[in-house]
């Protein structure tokens, strides 16, 4: 049985951004991740204002925006009846690179030995009188813990362990791919164009002169989610979502790197559980997707994350580091968890929300009344551009 103080579950975004987060406080910790390197999770991202605030705060941001593309605006096409708008973001930071960059940038920043790879969890469990968990390994072996983090994405099995209802399925997905031009690609548009018929959205962001970073939402297909790992499948559907899509659109799909595509069915924590649920349990809790799970409506499931470290970390070290010293109070762990979920509950309830009344717009296409009373909402809510952006989680 190995025992560690701080073990943070799942190496994705939100792992290592935690545990790097802790890093710069002092505090140690280290990160279990099942796959047996660093993995890239998704093709592209992009980090809003908001996130860039924490990733300043990580000490990384440097880095990322010399490998990064601006985002200057937002041009969205209705085919259905052929309307458009624009939508500048030119006092927003915004910005879309490869994935892998940013979980690279903060796996150099953290000690060496922090991230464990090929660590499989089958559960957590509390110790009933101390309330410190244990981490159960599919080998059988197991950790003791002082406090566990779960970032461990959708299927969550800290998120079992604190109580979480399972998330919920919307009857979309999404394909994203990367599409090569040799020749340059020829888009003068910094920014994201969006088109959209009937329940089909295609997003492209350009990515440099020849590379262009590339979304599609659609209704869930009826194939079976081995299918679906096949590239060449998932590049088909793609090209028949948007078959009578502009012939530049289209052509973008066909000609996409097949070694980029990525399909998933759109998954969700909904908003009313995000407002009403406990999210820890004595020394466990999550953060990042474990927590607040949502659809890419928003573009701001990354950056969430990022807030996610930044405020724990900060909960953490407030209530836990002994004054004057690097040792730990973990019978205070409940007190900055408690800290934690309060700063972030309302902030994660309002962008859930948001995200989404926008995919009910897809869900329910074809009801005129539904869709109608999510567009009074959000017009109601939300009439703000960018107000998600604009969010400032603090100093580390």
């Amino acid at each position: 049985m190995d025992r560690e103080d701080i073990v943070i579950i799942g190496g994705g975004l939100c792992g290592l951004a935690t545990a790097l987060a802790l890093h710069r406080k002092g505090i140690k910790s280290v990160v279990l991740e099942k796959s047996d390197k660093l993995r890239e999770g998704g093709i592209a991202l992009s980090i809003v204002t908001n996130g860039w605030r924490a990733l300043d705060q990580l000490g990384v941001a440097s880095k990322l925006r010399t490998v990064s593309f601006p985002v200057l605006g937002f041009h969205d096409i209705v085919l259905d009846n052929g309307t458009e708008w624009r939508t500048s973001a030119s006092n927003e930071e915004i910005r879309t690179f490869r994935r892998m960059h940013l979980i690279e940038a903060l796996a150099n920043e953290l000690p060496e030995g922090t991230i464990r790879f090929g660590y499989q969890i089958s559960a957590i469990t509390l110790d009933p009188d101390a309330s410190y968990p244990t981490i159960h390994l599919h080998d059988g072996t197991t950790i003791n813990a002082k406090v566990v983090i779960g970032c461990d994405g959708a299927y969550s099995r800290v998120a079992e362990c604190v109580g979480l209802r399972p998330i919920k399925h919307y009857k979309m997905s999404v394909i994203r791919g990367l599409t090569n031009y040799p020749n340059g690609h020829g888009i003068t548009e910094k920014g994201l164009l969006r088109i959209r018929k009937g329940n089909v959205i295609i997003g492209r962001i350009p990515m440099g002169d020849n590379l262009v970073y590339w979304f599609l939402s659609m209704k869930s297909p009826s194939h079976g989610s081995n299918e679906l790992k096949d590239s060449n499948i998932i590049k088909e559907l793609g090209v028949q979502a948007v078959h009578d899509f502009p012939s530049e659109t289209l052509n973008m799909v066909k000609q996409s790197d097949i070694n980029t595509l990525h399909f998933y069915n759109l998954h969700y924590r909904p908003p009313w559980n995000l407002f009403l649920e406990n999210f820890s349990k004595g020394n466990v809790i999550v953060a990042g997707d474990s927590m607040h799970l949502m659809a890419p409506a928003l573009g701001q499931g990354g950056s969430a994350a990022l807030e996610d470290s930044i405020v724990l970390a900060r909960c953490m070290a407030n209530n836990m580091l002994v004054h004057g010293s690097q040792n730990m109070d973990w019978g205070n762990a409940t007190l900055a968890f408690t800290q934690f979920v309060k700063e972030r509950r309302l902030r994660l309830w309002w962008l859930s929300l948001n995200t989404h009344l926008i995919l009910c717009l897809g869900e329910y296409s074809s009801s005129k009344v539904m869709c109608l009373f999510c567009i009074f909402l959000i017009t109601l809510l939300f009439r703000k551009p960018l107000w998600d952006a604009q969010y400032d989680c603090g100093v580390l």
